[in-house]
């Protein structure tokens, strides 16, 4: 669920990341050129509303090779693939809510500076944010992934998802259906960008993403090789320490300890916060948050809130946060809560074509890596072969980290 640069606070939790990252990418990229302010509008036709239609692309950020190079190392990631320097824009297109309705998103499309003219896509999905300003779109701390995979090469497409960057409304966070759609109707407007900025993409896609964003990178493989993006084909698949499989094991940890209590007080008010916007799984917050946190945790989660800022507002423990039937529920759903849950899993019940990747760590206390063993076996029982690549004894953050390197080279054709 967590991102390594967007939530976390404390030593066990995946939030603590953000600022530890942008501390460390700040010392790196203050001095780097500022990216040009003006907004470039893309002229689309007129008429209906059609997804992945661009709206508006604007430059956010110019690397050099060295610079990329000197960030990621700082960041304790491997720079062996950086070839390239980077240019990075703000894409706002067109695409779908979770009802849907018309609406917009922001994503990040990063191209490198020099190499091929035509290029392969990949699609990087982002991790558990509640600050719409985190986003890759948005917020250079963010970026790092985007410009890894670009220096070595790639473009690269991360969506902010619905809610986040600079897209209007709530963040419908843990609805795999609409992230799906906002990061397939990214790729659509990532082909259009692309070709304006002078680049082709030639239709071959490689899926990865983090935490939230493996679970929705493994849906969004799923949509490509069921034609939800025509003229891309999936290559690979890579997903990073994903919650696929949340009633069987990830909301059971929270309660059992295997999710530590900073993150897993976050995760759980943001969840049901969100999907009660789309489950109804209350009608007042006191049916399932105890006081004084009843009161205020639906406000926490309006997007503006720093993660830090939220967790300090919140209980110290879940069994603190939640009434006592709640509590009850992390172990055995029922009801709309169950449907929620069951709503978002199964995102590994499918037989890929393209060769998948599974990556976790030993000691992840924010998405245990039981979430990749049962997505692996699920997909065994579809008759897929799959690799669990288990990063070691290294925690939610330290996954990736061991991860990324990894990845990109496996995309770019070596081993991993």
């Amino acid at each position: 669920m967590s991102e390594q640069t967007y939530e976390t606070v404390g030593k066990q939790s995946g939030r603590r990341v953000r600022k530890g990252i942008a501390a460390a990418a700040a010392l790196l990229l203050a001095g780097l050129a500022a990216a040009p302010a003006a907004s470039a509008a893309t002229e689309q036709r007129q008429g209906r509303h059609h997804r992945g239609d661009v709206v508006s692309v604007t430059p956010v950020a110019t690397h050099t090779r060295a610079e990329v190079a000197q960030a990621l190392d700082r960041l304790h990631i491997g720079t062996d693939s950086v070839r390239h320097g980077v240019r990075a824009y703000r894409v706002t297109y067109r695409t779908m809510d979770p009802y849907g309705r018309p609406t917009t998103a922001t994503g990040l499309l990063t191209l490198p500076e020099g190499g091929r003219h035509t290029l392969n896509l990949v699609s990087d999905t982002h991790g558990t944010m509640a600050n719409r300003g985190y986003a890759p779109s948005v917020s250079e701390d963010s970026r790092f992934p985007s410009y890894l995979f670009a220096s070595a090469g790639h473009a690269v497409a991360a969506p902010d998802y619905l809610g986040l960057g600079k897209g209007p409304g709530l963040h419908p966070y843990m609805d795999t259906r609409s992230a799906v759609t906002a990061t397939v109707d990214l790729l659509r407007a990532a082909r259009t960008a692309a070709a304006g900025l002078g680049r082709t993409l030639d239709g071959n896609l490689y899926a990865t993403g983090f935490s939230q964003g493996g679970q929705v990178a493994m849906a969004v493989g799923r949509a490509v090789e069921a034609g939800d993006a025509p003229g891309f084909r999936l290559k690979a698949l890579a997903p990073v320490a994903g919650p696929y499989d949340l009633e069987g094991t990830e909301v059971p940890a929270l309660a059992d300890g295997r999710v530590n209590d900073i993150s897993g007080v976050f995760y759980l008010s943001y969840f049901l916060t969100a999907q009660n916007r789309l489950h109804h799984l209350y009608e007042d917050p006191a049916e399932v948050f105890r006081a004084p946190y009843a009161d205020r945790v639906e406000g926490l989660f309006d997007g503006t809130h720093e993660d830090e800022d939220i967790v300090r507002q919140l209980a110290p423990t879940v069994r603190e946060l939640v009434t006592d039937d709640y509590y009850r529920r992390l172990t055995h759903p029922t009801g709309a809560f169950r449907a929620a849950l069951r709503a978002n899993d199964h995102t590994c019940d499918w037989k890929p074509a393209a060769p998948v990747r599974l990556y976790a760590g030993a000691k992840d206390t924010d998405v245990p890596i039981g979430n990749a063993r049962t997505c692996a076996r699920t997909l065994a029982g579809e008759g897929a072969r799959v690799r669990v690549l288990n990063q070691g004894d290294v925690d939610h953050v330290g996954s990736y980290a061991a991860a990324l390197p990894r990845i990109v080279r496996w995309f770019g054709g070596g081993t991993a």
